[in-house]
């Protein structure tokens, strides 16, 4: 996989990475929509909790998530759920926003996945961009990585 640089642009940290998996798109969607399952495919991700809602748009995860060796919590909320298309999650703190959005094609007997992720950092914290810039390329790739994998197991059945 190529080392893509970020794009930033009117102050946002952006990284854009696209593959394939074996398993069907609707079992994708199913798997991607519970954000609680970003502790089986975000590299970054510690713990990810349900705290409010029935898992569709509206609703609210905690994730504790470790960047850079610090742990951070972000809350999450679902904003989009397009089935078996598409899937937006927005994640905020003091420090940042984050947008995660994954939209899913049927691709042979599997799903091409497009994955783009984007993050604006307010304040004090506006001062790591250039170390986070370096930084997001290999994280965006390790995701892939491991969001491939388990996407994969999906399409044998697990």
């Amino acid at each position: 996989m190529a080392l893509e640089r970020p794009d930033y642009r009117g102050g946002m940290l952006t990284a854009h990475r696209t593959f394939t998996t074996t398993a069907a798109p609707d079992r994708v969607h199913t798997f991607l929509a519970d954000f609680e399952n970003a502790e089986e495919w975000d590299p970054g991700t510690v713990e990810c909790t349900r705290v409010d809602g029935d898992g569709g748009v509206g609703t609210r995860y905690r994730n504790v998530s470790s960047f850079l060796g610090r742990k951070t919590t972000v809350d999450y909320v679902t904003r989009e759920l397009t089935a078996p298309s598409f899937v937006h999650f927005e994640g905020t703190n003091q420090q940042f926003t984050g947008h995660d959005r994954i939209t899913l094609q049927a691709s042979g007997g599997g799903t091409q996945v497009t994955y783009d992720a984007s993050f604006r950092f307010h304040g004090a914290a506006k001062l790591v961009v250039p170390v986070v810039a370096v930084y997001l390329p290999l994280l965006a790739n390790k995701t892939v990585t491991q969001l491939r994998e388990r996407l994969d197991r999906l399409g044998f059945g697990d």
